[in-house]
Order: C-alpha cells, then structure tokens, then sequence
C-alpha cells in the first residue's frame, strides 16, 4: 500500500504544475517527459531483446525521453518470429523493455490493444460495439399484422427485439414489445385507423481492430458499456500483475468505432438521466424530419450517449490504469460526446496533428502533390489543452506529424513551424508519429508504419534529428514549468451541436470541423479574440460545476487558475443549471461577459417547467447586467465580446500587433513567453508585455543560448526589445531575480560585412546508399543531384562539403554562417570544430569565437531525404513494402509507387556566406 501512495504521489507532482517560486536557473532541469516521444509501433510483435536494447539506447542518445508502445500487423517472410499479444513470452519482451527504458532514463506507455479502437478475441459479440437495426411496418386497424416482427439485417436475422413501439390515430403510442413471441409474431390486434410501427433490434457493427497484431485480432468493443470494458481488461489485470511493472501511462487511440449508436443499457441509462421513457420517441429519433421535435428528442439521446461514453469507458479506465500503478493518456476527439470532458476525465488529455500547415515563412518547401488536402486547425488542440488547464493537470500530449507530407519527404525544418503550431495552442508534450521498431539485419529501409513521418535510424536525416529533439526538449520544459496564464475562460455550448434533427450521434471528428466547429459564433469569437492578443481556454457545463471562485480568484480543487473572465459567446440552448451557476460565480467574484443570452434550454424533458424558470433566471441577469457589481463579481452583456473586456480592463497582449505569437507561463512572480514568428516578416521592435517582470532575459531554445534582453521605459511602460527572423522563436523570461552571471544578448544590427564562401570545394559522400556516390572537386558549391551521376541522384545519406575562407582582422562580436539553398539539414564544422546543425529555417548558424581572422576552414554535413533512394528501388521493382494485414500506401491512400517521382534535389547550392556583426 505504501508503494502505491509513494507512486500515486510521484505521479501527481508529475501532472500538475511546477514550482511556486522563480527558478534559479533560466533552463529548467530536464525530465524525461520534456524531451519529445515517439509511437513505436511493433509490427507483428516480432521484438526480441538484442534489438530492443539497441534500438532503445539509440532512441536515448537521440534524444528521445520515451517510447509508447503500439503492437499492430507484421511483415510478410517474418511470421515464425511473431507473437502473440499478451501471451507469456510477449509479456517477458514488455518487462525487457521496461526495465531496458528505465535503466536509460527513458519512459515506455503502452496501448489498451493492438491497432486500434480497443478490441480483440477478448471481445465476444455481446461485448461488441452495437448499433441498432430497424425495422418499421404500416398496419390498418382490426387487422393482424401478417409479417414477422424479425431483424431486417440478412447478416444478423437473430438479433434480439428491444422495442416494439406503435403510432395511431390522434397520437396514440402503444409499447408493444412484450406482445410479441420468439418467433416474430405479433399478438396484437390494433384499433380503427392506419398504424406505423417501428421495431428496433440490438444489432453489432461487426467492425473489427484495424490494424490488429497477432493475437489481438477481434471484434471492436462497445466503448458505452462498463461490464464489457471490465471484461475486455480482464486479459491484461491477469498479464500485468499487480507489481508495479513500469509503464507509465495506459494510451487509448482517436475513436475510431464507427457505426456505433446503441448499447443495450442505453433505453434505462436514458430514463434515469433524462426522466422520461425513450421507447415512446422512437419516430422522433429515428426521423429525417427538421422540427424543433426531433432535435430536442435527438439532443436528449445524444447527451446520454455522451454521458454512457465518460463514465462506462473513460472514467472507468482511468480508475482501471490507477490499480494498475498506471496513468491514462486519451484522444477524446472523433468520440460522440463532450469532447472538453472526456479529455478532463484522463490524466493526460492527448490532441492530434493531421496534414501539413501553410506557413508564409521564405524558404519553406511545401510541394501541393506532397501533402494531404486537409488544413489542420490549431484551434482544435486547445480541447485538449483547456481540459488540462481547468483541471490543473500540467501535461497535455499530442499526437505529432500525422501525415505531415508524403512518405519519405519531410524534412526537419518541414517540422519544426507544425510542432511550434502544437505549442502555441498549449501542447508541452510531444509524441512523433512514429517510429517503427525494424531488427538491424532487415535491409534498408526497414520496416515502416504507412501513415507516419519516419522518424527511425533508417533515415538519412536521422543523425541530425537530435538537433530537432533538443529543440523540442527546450521548449517543453519551459512549458511545463509553473502554470499556463490565460486570462480568459471561454464557454463551449455543446448543447447546440447536440441540437441538430440531421443525423443520429455527432462524432465529433478532427476531419468534420468545418460541420462542427467552423460555422459556430463559438470559433469566430475565439479567433478574433486570439488575433487581439488574448490567452484563453475553454469550459464546458460540467467543467464549471467544478470551478469555484474564491477571494477574486479561481480555483478547482486545491489548484488556483489564473482566469479573470469568463466569456460566453452567443449561445442557443444553455441548461438552466448551468445558467444559475454562472451567477454563483458571479456573486463569489467573477466576471461574465454575455454576447447574448440564451434563447431556450436544451432538450426535451420537463421542457416547460424548464423554460419557465429559465425566463425567470434569465430575467435576474438582465437585472444584474444594469448593475455596477453583482455580489463581488460583475455581469456584462456585449455584443462585441472585447468591449466587454475594455469595460473590465483586460488588454491583450500588444506583441500580437507585430505578428508575433505567444504562450504564457506563469512561474512564481515571474513569466515566460514563448514567442515564435510564422510569418513572412522579420519582427524588430521593442514590445509591450503584461507579464510582470523587473529584468527580462533571452533564451534561444534553437541554441540553448542565454542573455540579457535590451528593455526601454516609454510612456511608464517597460518594453523589451524583440528580433525575430520568419520561422524563429525564442522564450522570454521577465522575472524578478536577477541573473548577473548573464551578458547581454547580442542583437544582430546590419552587417559589417559579408563575405561570400567562393571557389573550390571537396565534395565527400559517406553513410547512405544504395551506393557510396565517388568522391570529387567542385569548381563551385552545387547540389549533389546537379552533377550529371547517377549513383548521387540515387543516394541518401550524408555528404561532406569542405572549403577554406579568409576572414579579415577586425573587431566584430558575432559571426554568423548562411546558407541559402540546403537540402535539408547540415552539421557545421569550422577549423575542425562542431560549430553546430542547422535544421530549421532560417539557415544560419551563430559561429561566435570558432571563426579567427585569416585561413579558416569549414565542413558542411549535408544529409537528404529518403526520396531519391526509395524512387531507386521502386523503378527496379525490389521488394520493401510487403505486410500481413495492411497495405503500405501514399499521401491519398493509394497503393505506394514512387517511380514516377522526379529526383528530389539534394545537397548544398551557394551562397554560402558568413556575415559580420
């Protein structure tokens, strides 16, 4: 007992926020979960230890803080080495693993299942995700109903009658399920008129685990029933153990259970939640009609749904992870439910990136037959972030890269503006999709997942993925460090997506926003807001119930929050609940900000009772809107939601004005601004901030480089001067402490100089393939795919450009090396000195006191993409790609090929110069 205590303890310092006071040093001490992870998919669960430890000791020297397990289809020529999930030997490769992670500083979660949704031969057909099968009959009255009452389905002519319900004359309802026998037949006579009766039978979707290892093969689970997830558990209660084994988190994918609207409990988990019988609305739910009536009866059926979802399956896994010695990391979106609940309900709420972002930033290549045709929204992520923030957990995940562009082609300075998208949307915890685990002695290039960037030793780019990792590292534990400061809370009225007559549940999917999120009063209110400089999360219904304000401030639990006003954006259809607790809010100290009231309650249950006390309530804040104070608190109704903010006086953030965006941390009296520019602009200027601060100091967490920002006082206002190339980010720090030990950071004015590296250049290749491309001089600096050779048109690999340059005597502070055309990534060396890698637009390098007046000479480490190698092997036609269990596709998902490709340009074209500052 004690050592679970200890555990649960160590856990929660893990998940909620940091230290109270301002850090002693500018960079946090780095934990393993500030450095990014990876999904490592198992295929076939072909894993043996001689290659685990390999594999895993070269994830840590890259700079991985940690791997989540995901077992899914193998490789064809490779069956004899599977095994079986769950089995003894799978569980003695696990326990391997964990003690092999742990022995390196590292972490292992580990996936509920194999592929995904949650499924497998666990899961037997009463388990399984249902769905309802209808049937609907017409029958004139004194007259018997000469057809069976049977499943309409050809598939499933067994499936067992739940409701019997009947339509007649003047309304007239009639349940009439217990009037029929095991055969079908209807023992029941109907009185005078026409009679529509409408049969709904428990069907299963049948779908099965996509993706699925071997020995999780099965049929996928009805994620609404608690007694099916108990028994789906059960598998791994019994190969766990009850030690505490190692894994850190328990991880459930996207849902993905498609078909799935019913579960057998859901007619009396209705009538409990609801207060009326659903049997009787049947016609109401199941119509295609647009009335008031059927978006009630379907906005009732869909908050049960919702509510089935939360406490049969999140919670109940969650509490599930928690005896295991484990925690819980969920993707709620694609769920039919309150997607800022389910998210609030897990111990980690994870988001999730898909496709490839437009970024206006010179230099960045996004080629339109390489990417996806979605548009990822940044605004989807902050659900995750928001559940987290209210709650007062710190961590908040990401699935990262999705699909970022098609197999093969990204590069890291491609990653770098999508992951610091993920950042400013308040993700601290990234998880690469993916990494696969492939045995060394599988030839190149290994074994890979189809719908990943390939973040694996395989990778011509993989030597220099620890410059990206280290980025990351930096910036993550500045995120996760003291509380996140967002000013604002925003309400998220479900209830009007609930209330829709179309369609049965409302999956709530990343790909459907433009249905869901896109058109809401909701989304353009917190755009508006976002481009005028303020920080803000979102709050559901349930979510306020668990707020309180207490002397002015905002708390849940025993967490304070930092929010000073709660903005309720146009809504329709608000439960009166909800509505009586924004005025207790109110009345303890808080600030609302109505763009308007709402107009009617949700639902159809007690609706008149309902309406009646919600004109009553909504009468009271009209009242208290007129008034200077509501108890210690404040009520506004403003059509214009920043008017309403100006009134309170709560700016936003000025720096916006320039382009620039940010997160803020709160530290102890001090804050941190994670700044990052994704325009096409460079930014220098000296800048407002809100954050306190006395003294204010520079990290670069491209360069792990500290300094002492330049601060001016205009208008009683401190200003910190802020430079900014498109593509770069920095941290600010402005505390209260002072740093002596720092010197001040070195601005970069107009060059003094800048000499242009010319004339000859050696031209080495090593560290690739399919063959090492020879040797040779240049004339002057040109792609390796510029030569006319075929062997470097096919490479991929890495290549040495090496050259000499006079620098003249002089007194300049800094030195900085451009490159202007690199594909993709470099590692510097100047007089045999690791000077650094350059990943990321801009290409330049701050080479400090490397450089000396006269002779220097420098070494260009140029590695390139996959590309050119893989359109080598697929125009001979040799064989990579073959799996059991799922095709190895392209961007569009389409059978891979890429012969036709056009050779990717690859190497380092001028100029090339270093400028003088």
């Amino acid at each position: 007992m004690l050592k679970k205590l200890q555990y649960i303890f160590i856990i929660s310092l893990a998940l909620t926020a940091g230290c109270q006071r301002e850090p002693d040093t500018l960079w946090p001490e780095v934990t393993k979960e500030m450095k990014p992870w990876t999904r490592w998919w198992w295929m076939g669960n072909a894993v043996d230890s001689a290659n685990l430890r390999s594999l895993l000791q070269e994830y840590q020297q890259r700079g991985f803080g940690g791997v989540e397990i995901a077992p899914i289809y193998g490789a064809k020529g490779y069956e004899d080495q599977y095994i079986e999930h769950l089995s003894d030997e799978w569980m003695k490769r696990l326990r391997f693993t964990l003690q092999t992670a742990d022995s390196l500083g590292m972490g292992v979660d580990l996936t509920n299942g194999t592929g995904w949704p949650f499924g497998g031969p666990q899961v037997d057909t009463a388990d399984a995700a249902t769905k309802l099968i209808v049937g609907t009959y017409k029958l004139q009255g004194e007259q018997p109903l000469q057809k069976k009452i049977r499943s309409s389905d050809p598939k499933q002519p067994n499936a067992p009658l739940i409701s019997l319900t009947a339509y007649g004359p003047d309304n007239k309802t009639l349940l009439l399920t217990d009037k029929v026998d095991s055969s079908g037949t209807l023992h029941w006579m109907a009185d005078k008129g026409t009679w529509e009766l409408y049969a709904l039978f428990l069907g299963k979707t049948k779908q099965q685990v996509k993706r699925a290892a071997p020995g999780g093969e099965g049929l996928t689970l009805d994620h609404f029933s608690k007694g099916a997830l108990d028994r789906y558990l059960q598998p791994y209660t019994q190969a766990l153990g009850k030690e505490r084994i190692g894994i850190r988190a328990f991880y459930n994918d996207s849902y993905e259970v498609y078909g799935a609207d019913w579960t057998e409990a859901l007619f009396k988990t209705f009538r409990a939640n609801r207060g009326y019988d659903l049997r009787y609305y049947v016609r109401d739910l199941l119509s295609r009609d647009s009335t008031e009536q059927v978006a009630r009866i379907k906005s009732d059926y869909r908050e049960t749904v919702a509510e089935m979802l939360l406490d049969n399956f999140t919670r109940h896994w969650t509490h599930w992870a928690h005896e295991q010695h484990g925690i819980t990391k969920n993707q709620a979106h694609g769920s039919p439910g309150n997607l800022l609940d389910l998210y609030a309900a897990v111990d980690i709420p994870e988001a999730e990136t898909f496709g490839s972002s437009y970024f206006p930033i010179p230099g960045l290549r996004r080629d339109s037959a390489d990417i996806r045709n979605v548009d990822p929204d940044p605004m989807m992520l902050k659900f995750a972030s928001s559940a987290a923030h209210v709650t007062g957990k710190n961590l908040v995940s990401s699935e990262t890269f999705t699909w970022l562009t098609e197999h093969f082609k990204t590069s890291w300075a491609q990653c770098k503006p999508e992951v610091d998208q993920v950042f400013l949307a308040g993700i601290n915890h990234v998880f690469y999709h993916g990494t696969t685990y492939s045995p060394r002695e599988v030839p190149w290039p290994g074994w890979l997942f189809y719908a990943s960037v390939n973040f694996v030793p395989a990778n011509s780019l993989w030597s220099h993925l620890d410059g990206m990792n280290r980025y990351i590292t930096r910036v993550q534990s500045i995120l996760q460090s003291g509380k996140a400061d967002n000013e604002l809370l925003i309400y998220w009225p479900i209830y009007d997506i609930w209330h829709q007559p179309k369609g049965a549940l409302r999956a709530l999917k990343v790909h459907d926003i433009d249905e869901w999120l896109h058109p809401t009063e909701f989304y353009k209110q917190a755009l508006q807001l976002q481009e005028e400089g303020y920080s803000f999360d979102f709050v559901s219904d349930h979510l306020l119930e668990k707020l309180q304000v207490q002397d002015g401030n905002w708390v849940t639990g025993k967490e304070s929050l930092p929010y000073r006003a709660l903005l309720i954006p146009k809504t329709d259809k608000m439960p009166v609940e909800t509505l009586e607790r924004l005025i207790h809010l109110a009345e303890n100290g808080a600030t609302l900000i109505f763009q308007s009231l709402p107009k009617d309650v949700p639902g159809a249950h007690d609706l008149e009772r309902r309406r009646m006390k919600l004109a009553q309530v909504l009468e009271n804040i009209k009242k208290m809107s007129r008034q200077p104070k509501v108890g210690k608190g404040k009520i506004l109704v403003k059509e214009i939601l920043r008017d309403g903010l100006q009134e309170v006086s709560l700016p936003g953030e000025a720096l916006v004005k320039t382009g620039l965006r940010f997160v803020r941390r709160k530290v102890g009296t001090g804050h941190y601004y994670y700044l990052v520019n994704l325009t096409g602009k460079r930014v220098d200027e000296y800048v407002t901030f809100n954050g306190a601060g006395a003294s204010w100091y520079i990290l670069d967490p491209l360069s792990e480089k500290t300094g002492r920002a330049a601060i001016m006082s205009k208008n009683n206002q401190l200003k910190v001067r802020v430079q900014l190339d498109p593509g770069e980010s920095w941290i600010l720090a402005g505390l209260h402490k002072e740093h002596q030990e720092l010197v001040d950071w070195q601005y970069l004015e107009k060059p003094t100089a800048s000499i242009a590296i010319e004339g000859k250049w050696r031209l080495t290749f090593k560290d690739g393939g399919p063959t090492i491309p020879k040797a040779r001089n240049l004339d002057r600096l040109m792609r390796w795919t510029d030569l006319q050779d075929s062997a470097a048109n096919n490479f991929a690999g890495k290549a040495v450009y090496m050259s000499t340059f006079e620098l003249p005597a002089g007194s300049a502070k800094e030195y900085v090396l451009k490159l202007d055309n690199l594909f993709e990534s470099a590692r510097i060396k100047i007089n045999g000195k690791d000077a650094g890698l350059i990943w990321s637009l801009p290409y330049k390098l701050r080479l400090g006191n490397l450089v000396r007046p006269g002779k220097n000479t420098i070494e260009i480490e140029v590695a390139n993409l996959m590309a050119n190698r893989i359109r080598y092997m697929d125009r001979r036609k040799m064989k990579w790609r073959e799996y059991n269990g799922s095709q190895f596709v392209n961007i569009d998902y389409e059978p891979f090929d890429a012969s036709n490709w056009k050779t990717s340009p690859a190497g380092l074209a001028g100029p090339v110069y270093i400028e003088c500052y």
